[in-house]
């Protein structure tokens, strides 16, 4: 028999993690000889055509279903996990170490029958915790995923990535039970930019106690820039932070969304946002002046429209009066650019009411 099918068939027929060392013993052979044969077989089950793939956890070795096809074979699985009991295990490995109580406080008393039937799977383990228990899980948990080891920090990060390939109703994202996209009102077209159906608008910076609620069952949220540190006081799902200034913003933040989006909507709005900025950007080619921009923000949309910058030329200006340093950038201004505070419309028609303002003031210092 040759070394590599029996490490191939060993995998097959463990259903888990396999040591490097029960490997090579198994074969009679020295670690640094069965890492190649084992390597080998990674990079054959990788470029073949297969519902199946080994993963190296760190010189243990696993062969496993692929994850596009496990929800497909699920039902043929031994010993699967009930739905409601891998929810349940999702939120302890999500949340550990997690009390016990607070545990069935979100998941009711049927989730003691689920805690006892993971620690007699070996999943999870319980630690007193005063009059309760702290629960968390196991390095047989780290197995059953095919992850390197059962740090929580990993095993969250794990979980936050799955995410990011799931739509709202599949998955983790099921399993912690949230289901929608959340986004802050003023990027709420951006969904529909999107085709995203499964939505809630939430004031994710100073929710009400109703919108915590909400961002509850919210796995993904759209925030602007700059408010993560904030947002992330009360939110630990996933945070896209995006932009609206320029036409390349939107044009990345349709794209931030892109795994969970209509791809036909997608593709039509960026063709028709790169449309648009092609025409702002010949409407300003006729422009032999240079500008001043006293903000990043103006620069940007300056230099979208590429018109020439210099230190002495026509000043451009945002219409918000202070900066955040308490400086006047206003003031003197000859052109002046209405920021979101003062615009209303949809996130394309910002932006073009923002370049429409350059234009118009442009034209007058060259008439």
């Amino acid at each position: 028999m040759k070394d590599r099918e029996i490490i191939e068939a060993a995998l097959f027929a463990a259903g888990s993690a396999l040591d490097i060392a029960i490997l090579s013993k198994l074969v009679g052979k020295p670690k640094r000889q069965v890492a190649p044969f084992i390597g080998k077989l990674i990079s054959e089950y990788a470029g073949r055509e297969s519902g199946v793939e080994i993963l190296d956890l760190g010189e243990r070795y696993v062969m496993q279903v692929k994850p596009e096809y496990a929800d497909i074979v699920r039902p043929l699985a031994p010993k699967e996990l009930s739905a409601p009991m891998l929810r349940t295990l999702s939120m302890i490995a999500y949340h550990q170490p997690l009390i016990q109580s607070e545990l069935i406080d979100m998941r009711g008393n049927s989730a003691y029958d689920h805690i006892r039937e993971l620690k007699e799977r070996g999943l999870v383990e319980a630690v007193p915790h005063g009059r309760t228990k702290l629960l968390r899980t196991t390095p047989l948990f780290a197995d059953y995923f095919g992850l390197e080891s059962n740090d929580p920090e990993l095993v969250k990060k794990k979980i936050v990535e799955l995410s990011k390939v799931q739509s709202g109703q599949s998955g983790l994202n099921k399993w912690l039970g949230r289901r929608f996209v959340g986004v802050t009102p003023m990027y709420a077209s951006l969904m529909e930019m999107c085709g995203i159906r499964d939505f809630r608008v939430i004031d994710a910076y100073k929710p009400t106690e109703e919108e915590l609620e909400e961002l509850a069952d919210v796995y993904k949220l759209v925030i602007s820039r700059g408010y993560t540190e904030q947002v992330s006081k009360h939110y630990d799902g996933e945070i896209i932070e995006v932009g609206s200034t320029t036409f390349d913003d939107l044009v990345a933040a349709i794209r931030s969304l892109e795994n969970v989006s209509d791809p036909g909507k997608v593709r039509d709005n960026i063709e028709l946002i790169e449309d648009m900025r092609e025409r702002y950007v010949s409407k300003a080619l006729v422009f032999s002046k240079k500008v001043k921009p006293t903000t990043d923000m103006v620069a940007r949309i300056v230099s979208d429209l590429r018109i020439g910058v210099s230190a002495d030329g026509i000043v451009i200006a945002p219409d918000y009066g202070l900066s955040g340093e308490g400086l006047d950038v206003s003031e003197g201004a000859d052109i002046m650019v209405p920021t979101h505070r003062n615009l209303d419309g949809d996130l394309i028609e910002r932006v073009c009411k923002k370049y429409d303002a350059v234009i118009a003031g442009m034209k007058d210092f060259e008439s």
